[in-house]
């Protein structure tokens, strides 16, 4: 894909996604973000854009109400003019045991991880046809690509995660006629939760092959090879250090 000149829409503008962000504007892409609380970091991702030259602009959404999803596609579209890339981020990730989990608590993730990336991918989809094509990127796990959920208490990110993986396969075939091609990327240990401590973070790193955490721009360059590419669809690539083979 010839990334010049084209519109990108990040859902979730903190951390990894600001460094896509900006990689991505390196390469001549005009980036927008969404947020559903973090304001201050989504406007901190779109000056990233803005100091390389490139137009951005942040937008607040709450993908857990199904409406957000459109709206917000339609207004970046209006904003910068047209929408080429689609790179679903926007995750809810917490930790709760099987026996107290609520239905509050799994609508909580399943409605902004899985349901939201359908829901701002068909939003996408007629946008993307006009250009004569776009790129979707979805984001799952390690875990959930590897099909071993290895950790207690993430019932509902785990099948979250890999419902993208579905998602992704289903919507490769749906949209390849348009010339639409939908991959996701599968970070393992790339940038550690608030919180993790010294001994936490020196564990991890011990149990990945390559002995260290991945770091922000591991995911940037995963996701440009994907944009780069134009013969891989409906593929989850991890991006985990070898931490699957351990």
């Amino acid at each position: 894909m010839h990334l010049t000149d084209t519109v990108a829409l990040i859902t979730g503008g903190k951390r990894i996604g600001a460094v896509v962000g900006r990689e991505l504007a390196a390469r001549g892409v005009d980036v927008a973000f969404s947020y559903a609380r973090s304001k201050v970091e989504a406007e901190e991702a779109a000056e990233s854009v803005r100091a390389q030259k490139r137009r951005a602009a942040t937008f607040q959404a709450d993908l857990s109400q199904p409406p957000a999803a459109a709206a917000l596609v339609d207004a970046v579209a209006a904003e910068l003019g047209r929408l080429d890339i689609l790179i679903n981020m926007a995750s809810v990730y917490i930790q709760r045991p099987f026996e107290t989990l609520t239905v509050a608590d799994w609508n909580a993730v399943l409605d902004v991880d899985l349901r939201g990336a359908f829901l701002c991918s068909q939003a996408a989809a007629p946008h993307m046809r006009r250009q004569g094509g776009g790129r979707i990127i979805n984001f799952s796990d390690w875990i959930a690509r590897s099909g071993r959920p290895r950790y207690l208490g993430y019932v509902p990110y785990y099948v979250a995660k890999s419902g993208v993986i579905a998602l992704t396969e289903a919507l490769a075939v749906e949209l390849a006629a348009d010339n639409i091609l939908v991959n996701a990327v599968a970070p393992g240990p790339i940038v550690a939760p608030p919180g993790t401590t010294d001994e936490e973070l020196k564990t991890v790193a011990e149990a990945t092959p390559l002995g260290r955490w991945g770091g922000e721009m591991e995911i940037a360059r995963a996701v440009v090879g994907l944009l780069d590419n134009d013969f891989i669809t409906g593929e989850t690539i991890r991006v985990d250090g070898g931490r699957h083979l351990r």
